[in-house]
């Protein structure tokens, strides 16, 4: 699950509402151990997503670098070369 979670500071253009609450809602599977909660845990586990997602809006908007932002293409194709490596490729 935790390699779903990726890095969202410093790049151009800046992470979406969306990509911030879909590594909060990966987070909190992570934490709570269910991917799918029962109805009983789904109110407690959507306001955790929730409530994760704005702290991290938070943190994001709230940190600072000198360094350049770094380009979306050129990271996932460091991903794909990595993985590559890792698993082989599929042809």
């Amino acid at each position: 699950m935790c390699r779903n979670i990726k890095t969202l500071f410093n790049f151009e253009p800046p992470a979406t509402e969306a990509e911030i609450e879909a590594s909060a809602l990966q987070f909190v599977r992570k934490l709570s151990g269910f991917t799918h909660p029962s109805k009983g845990n789904q109110a407690a586990f959507d306001r955790a997503v929730e409530e994760v997602t704005e702290v991290a809006s938070r943190l994001l908007a709230s940190l600072e670098t000198q360094a350049p932002p770094r380009n979306r293409d050129v990271e996932a194709a460091k991903r794909k070369a990595i993985s590559a490596r890792r698993f082989g490729t599929a042809s």
